[in-house]
């Protein structure tokens, strides 16, 4: 590691399939990899304490740049001891850039080679983010691990509108290498590329010869085929160096997850847990629930008869709908620890299957029944 990242280190301790089992260790504690990271976007899991979140196994949480640069404000964040302070959790964080916005806020944001502008989707202010300002924000904020500033496009976007964009994120990583002041926090850069095998090969070249010590893989789990997300994910780690953690942004399913993890990704965030949880979709060991339908109105049977989390052992599936369909807020705080304790244990039994060698055949065991049409 280069030496402005002495306090960040990996390891790799075993391998087997092409899927890797490592260590990263940050200011604020290690992480076993490969690892998950639920979504705080503003300082918070949905609907879920902290101890909550912690008693679930979490090692690591996501939180947004772009969000928490509107409100509170970085300034107030760093006031209030940064997110570890303000949000009392004493585990590693990492903050994305705000370059998932330039394609979820499109209507709201301009881009030109000195950054993007965005226009507040809370009160229509007018707010720039550069790649110097990413940096600044991200170290106010006080997280372990940083992302550069990136231009990421949703699919399907045209080749010369890649390129260009894949070129300016290259410009912007450099800026915000030479932004970067905080010794203790690691900026991780990010590959772009969208579905072009030479662009997205070329570009984590690039970026490797810059030397960040960890890589995210972006531009990914953005409306393209599944198919695509895979390719582009193995093209990228391909390329990159095997001594740095990479990290696939935005993915995706419990498949999305064990497939990437085949082609050595170590961390992950989505809010798919989360967001599904909060409709009333579930995660079970024989593929997707939905909670509301009338069929388990009197269901006395556990939500997932092969899970150990709270809400497995304790609600039978009748009272889980029951407070689905009245509403009640509960039913949220439920389906989340359930839909995220899923997550963290998959992630459990793959790091397991790793050091015991055999990935692959957890792999073909899990990878065509988790994602199925919900029950």
């Amino acid at each position: 590691m280069k030496k402005s990242d002495s306090s960040f280190s990996f390891s790799v301790l075993a391998r087997s399939a092409g899927a890797r089992r490592g260590v990263l260790r940050t200011p604020h504690g290690t992480v076993e990899t490969p690892a998950f990271m639920p979504v705080a976007t503003q300082g918070s899991v949905k609907t879920l304490t902290q101890k909550q979140v912690e008693e679930l196994g979490t090692q690591i949480v996501l939180s947004n740049t772009y969000h928490l640069m509107l409100r509170p404000g970085a300034e107030r964040v760093a006031s209030l001891g940064g997110l570890h302070g303000m949000m009392a959790w004493n585990k590693p964080i990492l903050t994305d850039s705000g370059g998932f916005q330039v394609a979820s806020l499109a209507a709201l944001r301009r881009v030109d080679d000195e950054g993007v502008t965005f226009r507040s989707h809370l009160d229509g202010s007018l707010h720039a983010l550069s790649p110097e300002k990413a940096v600044e924000i991200q170290e106010k904020l006080g997280s372990d691990i940083a992302m550069v500033l990136d231009e990421c496009l949703v699919y399907p976007a045209e080749r010369d509108i890649v390129h260009k964009a894949t070129e300016r994120t290259s410009a912007w990583a450099r800026r915000c290498l030479k932004a970067k002041s905080r010794e203790e926090q690691a900026l991780f850069g990010i590959v772009q590329g969208s579905v072009y095998e030479n662009i997205r090969r070329d570009h984590a070249q690039e970026l490797a010869e810059l030397d960040f010590p960890g890589y995210g893989i972006g531009g990914l789990a953005v409306g393209e085929p599944k198919e695509l997300t895979r390719a582009m994910t193995e093209i990228s780690t391909a390329e990159l160096p095997v001594e740095r953690p990479r990290y696939l942004m935005g993915a995706g399913t419990p498949g999305d997850l064990i497939e990437s993890v085949a082609r050595g990704v170590d961390l992950f965030d989505c809010v798919l847990p989360t967001r599904n949880a909060r409709n009333g979709t579930l995660f079970t060991s024989t593929g997707k629930l939905a909670i509301k339908n009338a069929r388990y109105a009197d269901d006395q049977g556990p939500l997932d008869p092969d899970c150990s989390c709270y809400t497995c052992v304790t609600f039978s599936r009748a009272y889980l709908r029951h407070l689905f369909v009245s509403k009640e807020m509960t039913a949220r705080t439920l389906n989340t620890i359930h839909n995220l304790h899923f997550y963290l244990e998959l992630m459990r039994r793959m790091r397991r299957a790793i050091e015991e060698d055999r990935f692959e055949t957890l792999r073909k065991e899990l990878s065509q029944r988790l994602d199925g049409p919900s029950a």
